[in-house]
């Protein structure tokens, strides 16, 4: 199945290509491989989670944020691949979560990332992955995700 298909049977569309807020470029393609910048929960431009995991952000809704930040790097993917269908594996995807003092939790946030993918690619969507624990992220996002994809 493509996973284009993939995404309209999981009754999901993709994002516009979020607009960088500082001095970046969303994605750049180097032969066979496309590194996402890392990206938040935007939502229609607008940040739809912040603050810290453990304290004004529970687990649920972190996991929610980091879904989010993947579609938004699918949403690049897509746009210098041309379509989802050209992805030939998820390399790796990088995690950073705003974390609370104490909170040790990470992995089951980036979970959210880390299983959508596999929802739509399958096989081809097993990565290697970091999931890391920070005291700020830019705008005071709850989470930001970024990956790596090796393209046909």
């Amino acid at each position: 199945m493509s996973f284009e298909k993939k995404l309209q049977e999981l009754g999901i569309n993709l994002p516009e290509p979020p607009k960088p807020v500082a001095a970046y470029v969303p994605g750049v393609k180097v032969e066979k491989y496309i590194y996402t910048a890392g990206q938040i929960p935007f939502v229609n431009g607008e940040l739809k989670y912040k603050g810290k995991v453990g304290r004004e952000v529970t687990i649920e809704d972190a996991y929610d944020a980091a879904k989010i930040c993947a579609l938004n790097c699918l949403s690049i993917v897509k746009s210098l691949a041309g379509s989802l269908d050209n992805v030939e594996k998820i390399i790796k995807v990088v995690g950073f979560v705003n974390s609370a003092d104490g909170f040790n939790q990470q992995p089951k946030v980036i979970n959210g990332a880390s299983e959508l993918l596999s929802q739509i690619f399958g096989d081809a969507g097993t990565h290697a992955r970091s999931a890391v624990g920070v005291s700020e992220l830019p705008m005071d996002a709850t989470c930001e995700v970024e990956i790596i994809v090796k393209i046909k």
